[in-house]
């Protein structure tokens, strides 16, 4: 049985996956990291993704991951804050998404499936755990994840996807099975921006927010220019993103 798929996005344009700050003894710095998101979004930025890839999730306790979207939260009222739950077994995903769901007031939650997992066992374990929450399944192959296939993913008990992978050939599969899909690559934006793509979570918006808008509104000039800026941040991830500020 397919799985009934959001028709509306939980929001639209370009939302930013957050750096986490870390303090000198490793502990989160919580208010500079709140400070990030406000910036990103006084320039337009449509969501926070907080304890995902860029923000260094396998670095974070559950109670991290709590606190942090309460200091999003603070920071950046009236502007979804989606939390990264994933873990590395199943077990641990679920536990980390109940215990998000009821604690820490997200907006929505992203979540791979770990490669150990049956991916529609997975995410309808991860849906009641969800307590009514939107559930963004994540696909990234740069992750130790199962690997979801696009018509897979179409038949998932979820509210959408974001696809780091960037590819176009997925895009389009996503676009044309009708799911809710933010890419997660900065480089296909104008494609994705004209293309019925929802959106996008993107760790470049951490340093370059305005010219992400730009390029998802069609701008090829800045797309260009988030060419370099990806490439950079590629080779100092995420070192890169933190000693840049928004612009």
């Amino acid at each position: 049985m397919v799985a009934a798929v959001t028709t509306a996005p939980l929001h639209s344009g370009v939302g930013v996956a957050l750096v986490t700050i870390f303090a000198d003894d490793g502990t989160v710095d919580l208010a500079a990291t709140a400070t990030r998101a406000r910036r990103c979004a006084e320039l337009g930025i449509s969501s926070v993704l907080v304890a995902g890839t860029t923000g260094e999730a396998a670095r974070l306790t559950v109670a991290d991951r709590v606190e942090l979207v309460s200091a999003v939260k603070g920071a950046v009222p009236g502007v979804p804050v989606i939390v990264g739950t994933g873990r590395s077994t199943a077990d641990e995903a679920l536990e980390t998404t109940a215990s998000l769901a009821a604690e820490g007031d997200p907006d929505a939650l992203l979540v791979f499936c770990p490669e150990e997992a049956e991916p529609a066992g997975f995410f309808g374990a991860v849906r009641h755990e969800a307590a009514g929450r939107p559930v963004l399944a994540y696909h990234n192959p740069a992750l130790a994840a199962r690997a979801l296939g696009t018509e897979e993913l179409s038949a998932l008990d979820v509210d959408g996807v974001k696809d780091s992978s960037g590819s176009s050939s997925r895009l389009a599969d996503l676009v044309e099975l009708e799911m809710t899909v933010y890419v997660g690559s900065a480089t296909q934006l104008v494609l994705a921006g004209s293309c019925g793509a929802a959106g996008a979570i993107l760790a470049l918006a951490n340093i370059a927010p305005t010219d992400c808008i730009a390029a998802w509104n069609g701008d090829a000039p800045a797309q260009r220019r988030l060419f370099h800026l990806h490439r950079r941040a590629e080779r100092e991830f995420p070192a890169y993103l933190k000693s840049n500020q928004p612009v």
